[in-house]
C-alpha cells in the first residue's frame, strides 16, 4: 500500500509468506525460498466502509507443475481481505490448493449486497476460471453457502509432483460452465465428425476438472486436457452484478487447453518440469471438436444461488456456419459471439459480440436472457462498454479495435 501524497511505501503484504509469518508451513520444504509468481495481476476491489482491500491471488511457478513448492501454497489462487490502511490479513479463502492448472483468479471481485434466507449480507463473489462462484461474507470471508473439500483425481502425474488430496468446491451456486471432459462433450453434427473426434482426443489425457497435468511424449500422450481451459470459463472480463435485484451476470468461454510439458534442462531452469506453450485441441476438419455453445452468458441470482438462464452468446460462428461438411445441416444456437464484459443498466444488458465477418453491440433482455436488438460496429470490442448522461441525454461508449488505431464510438436514441 502507498501514501497517494508521498509515494511512500506504507505496508507490504507477502502474497508468499516469510519465515514466521501465517502460511509459511504450506509451502513444505521451506519452497517458499525460491518460488515466484503468486501476485494480484487482475484488479482488485474494495469496501471503503468496512476499510478492507480484497486481493484474487494468482498462481505460483510453475503454473502447471508444483514438484519444486509441496504443500497447499498459501496464499495462491485466494481470495485475501487486508486492511486498507495496515495491510493485515483480515481473512483469506484458498479456492485452489497446490495449484497446477493455471485457474488464477482473473477478474476483481464482485461486492454485492444479497439476501439470503431473510438475512442481509454484504457478500463478495469472485467468479473464476474453473466455472465456480465463490461467494462469502465480505466482513468475515465465512462462505454463503457450504463450500465442501472433496477428492480430486491423484494420477496420472509428473514425476515428482505432490497434489493436494481435495479441492474445495462451492455446493452454490452450480457451476456457470462446463467441467471436466467425456466422449459425450464432442462434436456430435454428423456420426464421421464425432468418429474423428473421438479418435483425437484419444491420443490425450483427460477426465474430470483437476485432472492432473501429464508430461507430453512424441509419439505418445499429448498431454492433459483442461476443461475448462486455462483461460476459463471466466477470465479478466469479470461479470456484471445489478445492485437491485442482487443478480451477476458472467460471461464465459467453454474452451480446452492443454499445457505442453516437458523435462527441464538443469543448466537452463531449476525446474525439473516446465510449461514450454499452450496448445489448443485441434477438431476435426477445422471444426471445435467441442458441442455449443462456445461462449455463453449465465444469470444467477445470488440471493438463492440459482441459475436463472443461461444464453448462448449469439447464434453464429461463421467458421461453422460455412463449413462444406455442415451444408444441409440445421445448427443449434452456437455461441459464436466470443466471451465479452457486460454492461449492466437498469433495464437491459449491453455487451459486444464479435464475429469474423463483423461485430456487434447488442441489448439483452436482463429476465429471460433474449437477445432485444444488435447494431453494427465497425470492429472488434474487447472492453467493457461504459455509460454516461450529459444536458439529459445517455450514451452508450464502447472501445473498438479499429485500424490503424483503435476508436471510441458513442451511441444515443435519437432526439
Amino acid at each position: 500500500g502507498f501514501d497517494i501524497r508521498t509515494g511512500q511505501t506504507v505496508w507490504t503484504f507477502h502474497t508468499i509468506p516469510l519465515a514466521g509469518e501465517f502460511g509459511v508451513d504450506t509451502w513444505e520444504e521451506e519452497s517458499w525460498r525460491g518460488t515466484g509468481n503468486n501476485g494480484v495481476w487482475s484488479m482488485m476491489s474494495a469496501d471503503p466502509e468496512l476499510g478492507l482491500v480484497y486481493l484474487p491471488i494468482e498462481a505460483p511457478t510453475d503454473d502447471f507443475w508444483g514438484g519444486n513448492r509441496p504443500g497447499d501454497n498459501l496464499f495462491s489462487q485466494s481470495i485475501v481481505a487486508v486492511d486498507a490502511q495496515t495491510g493485515e490479513r483480515q481473512w483469506h479463502f484458498q479456492m485452489i490448493h497446490h495449484g497446477i492448472w493455471d485457474y488464477d483468479p482473473a477478474s476483481a471481485p464482485n461486492l454485492i449486497d444479497i439476501t439470503v434466507e431473510g438475512r442481509e449480507i454484504k457478500a463478495v463473489a469472485q467468479v473464476t476460471k474453473q466455472g465456480f462462484v465463490y461467494t462469502f461474507d465480505r466482513a468475515t470471508g465465512e462462505p454463503i453457502w457450504l463450500i465442501e473439500e472433496r477428492e480430486v483425481p491423484q494420477s496420472p502425474t509428473i514425476p515428482g509432483e505432490r497434489l493436494s488430496l481435495t479441492q474445495p468446491l462451492p455446493t452454490r451456486p452450480p457451476a456457470f460452465e462446463e467441467q471436466g471432459l467425456t466422449i459425450d462433450d464432442l462434436i456430435n453434427f454428423t456420426p464421421d465428425l464425432r468418429a474423428e473426434a473421438i479418435e483425437i482426443i484419444s491420443e490425450y489425457t483427460y477426465g474430470p476438472l483437476y485432472t492432473p497435468t501429464t508430461l507430453t511424449e512424441r509419439g505418445g500422450n499429448r498431454g492433459t486436457i483442461l476443461r475448462p481451459s486455462a483461460g476459463g470459463g471466466a477470465n479478466w472480463m469479470g461479470a456484471g452484478v445489478d445492485p437491485e435485484t442482487g443478480i451477476i451476470y458472467i460471461p464465459s468461454s467453454d474452451s480446452l487447453t492443454v499445457p505442453i510439458m516437458v523435462e527441464t534442462d538443469p543448466a537452463e531452469s531449476t525446474l525439473t518440469y516446465r510449461r514450454i506453450s499452450n496448445a489448443g485441441v485441434p477438431g476435426p476438419q477445422g471444426l471445435p471438436i467441442l458441442k455449443p455453445p462456445y461462449a455463453t452468458i449465465t444469470a444467477i441470482d445470488m440471493n438463492t444461488g440459482d441459475i436463472l438462464w443461461r444464453a448462448p452468446n449469439g447464434d453464429r460462428f461463421p467458421r461453422v456456419n460455412n463449413h462444406p461438411a455442415l451444408q444441409g445441416i440445421e445448427l443449434p444456437p452456437l455461441g459464436g459471439g466470443g466471451r465479452n464484459p457486460i454492461l449492466v443498466t437498469p433495464n437491459m444488458l449491453v455487451h459486444a459480440q464479435n464475429y469474423s465477418d463483423g461485430a456487434l453491440l447488442v441489448a439483452r433482455d436482463k429476465a429471460t436472457g433474449e437477445e432485444l436488438t444488435a447494431i453494427p460496429i465497425p470492429a472488434a470490442a474487447r472492453a467493457a462498454p461504459m455509460t454516461y448522461s450529459q444536458d439529459g441525454k445517455q450514451y452508450i461508449v464502447i472501445a473498438v479495435l479499429t485500424d490503424p488505431a483503435p476508436q471510441l464510438i458513442a451511441f444515443s436514441l435519437p432526439d
